[in-house]
């Protein structure tokens, strides 16, 4: 039988290494697990713990192409981060630069949530319970 326990990793790609680290971990909040060089890929892989189930692969490439987003391309969509506090959790962003769009509610849950992007504009959501 084929049995899923939970979503381990996200892995993203982006153009800054530098700029992508500093924006999960010291504005998102997630502990470095890990970082490495891999000199044959002149690359990096940083994993990122959200929770002690699930973290974020960071990889940095030499010249990785852009990602198609507006309008939506196929593929991934967004990737959304469940929150306590919503207000809270926008405005610390807001402190740090970052826009974040206008709450939401969720028509089929009830719930409240916005979307905001990281640096190379990866759609982000924060969603409220």
């Amino acid at each position: 039988m084929f049995t899923v326990s939970h979503v381990h990793h996200v892995a993203i790609i982006c153009s800054d290494y530098d700029v992508s680290k500093r924006f999960y971990n010291e504005i998102l909040g997630f502990k470095i697990v890990e970082e490495t060089y891999r000199e044959a890929r002149q690359s990096y892989k940083l994993d990122l713990a959200i929770n002690e189930h699930q973290q974020i692969e960071l990889f940095s490439f030499p010249s990785p192409p852009a990602r198609p987003s507006q309008p939506e391309a196929q593929g991934l969509r967004h990737l959304a981060f469940a929150v306590q506090d919503l207000e809270s959790c926008i405005q610390h962003l807001n402190q740090h630069g970052i826009v974040t769009e206008d709450i939401r509610l969720d028509d089929l849950t009830g719930k409240r949530f916005t979307f905001f992007a990281d640096p190379d504009g990866l759609p982000l959501e924060l969603y409220e319970g």
